[in-house]
């Protein structure tokens, strides 16, 4: 199929984009660069746009004969989205619009789209299944389950197919070492304690050690972003085979603390990675793990990269060859 993969030079997306140039897809980048990265599009075609640009949208669709769309392309920080919320919804749901009605335009059925864990909010029940009532703390939570509800809106009138997939904690990097984790400001845990090993960072941060969990930090279910990668093909594939819309959960089904994070990178880096322990933050709860059994039994997915010290290896492997991220 041509595949239109839209926020292709980010993070997740140039994972994907890899791995569907593995396969016989074509594929076709679509991003703004506002905080992808070229160099992280290792193939395919490269279009510059931003989805507010429908006209543009509209040439890709008929210049490259679009079949199939996985979509990334979103604002994603948490706190911000509550100090703007405009920018959130106009860019997540209102430029997501516009994609939908590219595809309906150019009779294009199929979509992939990345969602996220945080459409649940606060959730005390663990593991979370995808049945689980929604109810997100955040601007950028309610965004997402927002376009959720838009396209099962889309697929009854226009018949429209898609699978969700609600990510979790996205981490390492390809094993090639040529892609991986460069976020300006870096928000995401793995990534800021390797940074500190690397002495890029002054200051390492746990924040709360008071948690009911086995060490008093945070647990949390962290995803190979090659595995996540492979969790879009497969749903790209079913709905090219015909399955009805569908949406799932993205995890390993484990939980990892956040000291257990830290000693593991030690490990990994093979010296002690030093943190200081400081307060809560609001919000923050104890235990996130997901259930992925639907998408296991549906689709047949299987996660090649559940250890975490195989996760933390590949994104070291990325990390000491690229410092000052894709900028060298």
């Amino acid at each position: 199929m041509n595949i239109l993969v839209t926020g292709g030079a980010g993070y997740i997306g140039s994972h994907v984009v890899k791995e569907l140039l593995e396969t016989d897809h074509q594929v076709v980048v679509y991003d703004n660069l506002q905080k992808g990265h070229k160099e992280a599009v290792l193939g395919g075609v490269f279009v510059e746009g931003d989805l507010a640009d429908r006209e543009l949208l509209d040439r890709t669709f008929s210049k490259y004969d679009i079949e199939a769309v996985i979509h990334l392309a979103a604002d994603s920080l948490v706190g911000e989205s509550m100090e703007n919320p405009a920018k959130y919804y106009r860019n997540n749901l209102v430029n997501g619009l516009n994609l939908l009605d590219a595809m309906v335009k150019h009779n294009v059925k199929k979509i992939v789209f990345s969602s996220t864990a945080a459409v649940y909010g606060d959730v005390e029940e663990v593991p979370i299944t995808e049945d689980l009532p929604k109810d997100p703390t955040s601007v950028y939570g309610k965004s997402k389950l927002f376009f959720e509800e838009i396209m099962k809106d889309y697929d009854q009138a226009y018949g429209l197919k898609f699978v969700s997939l609600r990510y979790f904690n996205a981490s390492g990097a390809d094993e090639s070492g040529k892609i991986g984790e460069d976020h300006n400001p870096e928000s995401h845990l793995i990534p800021i304690v390797l940074q500190k090993a690397l002495g890029l960072r002054d200051k390492l941060a746990i924040f709360g050690t008071d948690y009911p969990t086995r060490d008093g930090s945070c647990v949390r279910d962290y995803i190979h972003v090659t595995d996540l990668a492979q969790a879009h093909i497969l749903g790209i594939e079913a709905l090219e085979a015909g399955k009805e819309s569908e949406i799932y959960n993205l995890g390993n089904g484990d939980g990892y603390s956040v000291k257990e994070v830290i000693n593991v990178a030690s490990e990994v880096v093979g010296k002690e990675i030093e943190a200081v322990e400081g307060d809560r933050r609001a919000g923050d709860p104890a235990t996130l793990i997901a259930s992925s059994d639907r998408i296991r039994e549906d689709l047949a997915w299987n996660p090649q990269y559940g250890d975490l010290k195989t996760i933390i290896e590949t994104a070291w492997k990325w990390h000491m060859n690229h410092p000052a991220g894709f900028k060298k």
